[in-house]
């Protein structure tokens, strides 16, 4: 168990341009500490599966303007409960023991919080969702 956490938390990205005090609150100091990094680790394989999602929605994404791109990618993160239940369990999986404890007893507020910040990643980096040839060897 042991193991484990030092595991997991060797893998996060430092997250240092946000300042931990005593005055916040303990969900802003879980996303802090926890969801960002993790998220920030995440974040390509994140922008993978949001192309994965939009090839299995006709590809519909492309046809959009950047306006409606953005409004996209929030009805997918907010609306599309199968996807946004996909992106969770990609956060949570990567918990300790007692991260996954502390996010049980607010589970609400920081999924909400967790939901905005990989929005936001993805809205912010939409250029990275442009249409990709795969390409297969011979």
């Amino acid at each position: 168990m042991i193991t484990r956490n030092l595991d997991l938390k060797s893998i996060r990205p430092d997250f240092m341009t946000t300042t931990i005090n005593d005055e916040m609150s303990s969900e802003e100091r879980f996303q802090n500490l926890v969801l960002r990094p993790i998220i920030k680790f995440q974040k390509p394989l994140f922008i993978e599966v949001f192309k994965n999602y939009i090839k299995k929605h006709k590809s519909v994404f492309y046809e959009l303007s950047i306006d409606k791109r953005t409004d996209y990618i929030e009805n997918a993160i907010h609306k599309d409960m199968k996807f946004r239940n996909g992106i969770k369990g990609m956060i949570i999986g990567l918990f300790t023991i007692d991260e996954y404890k502390l996010y049980i007893l607010n589970s609400s507020a920081l999924n909400k919080r967790m939901m905005s910040i990989v929005k936001e990643s993805l809205i912010n980096n939409i250029q990275l969702l442009e249409k990709s040839e795969i390409l297969t060897a011979v």
